[in-house]
């Protein structure tokens, strides 16, 4: 395992003292509208939340169809990244150190880079960095019907939970879609809301126990 010396980062860049998390399984609730360019999942994933050192922490996870090197290879390769992320890189991210992250624009909105530093790439199962003042940890497992990935996105902003959640469920519904052979587009920015992201807002907050993210 290769780990960043994080003695050497500023302190906004130190990964957050773990500490248990309150796991919410989200009652079945009636599914959003199916889109013209993806299957969506009929139900929320399962996601929990944790306050550690006055920041909170929403986590997230989802089960993928395919073994841990093909979700490994989402996570890190640039043209992989894209397919589905809300951002690439200009680099691959299984090396730790600095690398900037481009946040992708929808139709007419400019591409905008934000540097970041991978603090850990211990190749199939942790990934963690920064991204912008937040801190994503992705963690890979392998279960019997293909991997099982989980997001631990420590926040800045904890008033932003409920969309962190949303925003990850519609990208995650097009990365299912990707390691299947689908060809699907991806959904960034506001094009999010023609894809159930108010709906998925509400209902995450519900399940998080937060009051639902305000956008605009």
């Amino acid at each position: 395992m290769v780990r960043h010396d994080s003695r050497s980062q500023p302190e906004t860049l130190e990964r957050p003292a773990k500490s248990a998390a309150r796991k919410v399984t989200a009652p079945e609730l009636s599914a959003p509208a199916l889109s013209e360019v993806a299957p969506f999942e009929p139900a929320l994933s399962e996601v929990g939340r944790q306050v550690s050192h006055g920041r909170t922490t929403v986590v997230f996870t989802r089960d993928l169809p395919s073994g841990t090197n093909s979700v490994w290879a989402l996570l890190t390769k640039p043209k992989r990244l894209r397919l589905w992320a809300p951002y690439t890189s200009d680099r691959d991210l299984s090396q730790v150190g600095r690398c900037v992250l481009t946040m992708l624009g929808d139709g007419d909105a400019p591409d905008v880079d934000i540097q970041s530093v991978v603090l850990v790439a211990d190749a199939p199962e942790s990934l963690e960095y920064s991204w912008a003042n937040d801190m994503l940890a992705w963690h890979v497992a392998s279960i019997d019907s293909g991997s099982r990935l989980t997001l631990h996105q420590t926040l800045a902003d904890e008033s932003m939970a409920s969309a962190v959640a949303a925003g990850w469920h519609l990208c995650l519904d097009i990365a299912n879609a990707v390691l299947t052979g689908s060809t699907v587009a991806p959904i960034r920015g506001m094009d999010a809301m023609k894809h159930g992201w108010q709906d998925l807002n509400e209902r995450y907050a519900v399940a998080l126990g937060v009051p639902p993210t305000k956008i605009g």
